[in-house]
């Protein structure tokens, strides 16, 4: 049986990856990393050496042109600024919207062109790292549970049902997630989480905030913190 991972780089495809590479081995791994005009590039590097790391074969795909509409705080071409502050403040803001970070439907785009290539790849599962500190209040509702039953119905039955998804993660909180990549020793000083693009995490946007509290309730210090 083949896998096919979404790879973005960050703390939760690292350990889908880190989770395939154990239960299915790395010459039945392939992974998938996406631009989609994305300010932290940087994510995209992280996720070539978390590949490299696990000696699984990588695939990057573009869909940077299909976003260009959107004004989202994440996207280079955008005028908002990614917000400094916990994703709890800005769903309370946003009044049940999701937050300004949130990329126009991407996960769907991001799986209906895993299932393409997953098929072509003679895969027959997706793996990809929702969780639930993401879908809560609605802040990215395309990682929550009910949208993961939906595309996982309709890839099903769209590949003739051949290709099914998992999101392992898809009920747990991130600190369950850097959890279990613990035990699994995943490369978390190869990865990536900011929003911003620069040298250095910012440790202020929601992403940073989420990520340094995972591994603070772990009681372990974030491998990538000086790296």
């Amino acid at each position: 049986m083949k896998v096919l991972v979404l790879l973005s780089g960050g703390v939760d495809s690292a350990t889908c990856l880190a989770m395939s590479v154990h239960q299915y081995g790395r010459e039945n791994v392939v992974t998938l990393s996406i631009s989609y005009g994305q300010k932290h590039t940087k994510e995209l590097e992280a996720a070539k050496k978390i590949a490299a790391y696990y000696e699984v074969e990588f695939v990057n795909l573009d869909l940077a042109k299909i976003f260009e509409y959107s004004d989202c705080s994440l996207l280079t071409h955008s005028a908002q600024e990614v917000p400094k502050e916990s994703y709890a403040k800005q769903i309370e803001k946003g009044e049940g919207k999701p937050v300004t970070t949130y990329v126009p439907f991407r996960n769907g785009l991001f799986l209906s062109s895993a299932a393409s290539i997953a098929l072509s790849k003679g895969c027959s599962i997706i793996y990809y790292g929702a969780h639930s500190d993401d879908a809560a209040g609605n802040a990215y509702p395309d990682c929550s549970n009910a949208f993961n039953e939906a595309m996982n119905q309709a890839i099903y039955l769209g590949s003739g049902e051949q290709l099914k998804i998992e999101a392992p993660f898809v009920s747990w909180s991130k600190a369950e997630v850097v959890k279990k990549g613990l035990e699994l020793n995943a490369p978390y000083a190869l990865t990536w989480s900011c929003y911003e693009g620069g040298e250095k995490p910012c440790g202020k946007c929601g992403t940073c905030i989420d990520r340094a509290a995972a591994f603070e309730k772990n009681g372990v210090i974030d491998p990538a913190k000086d790296v």
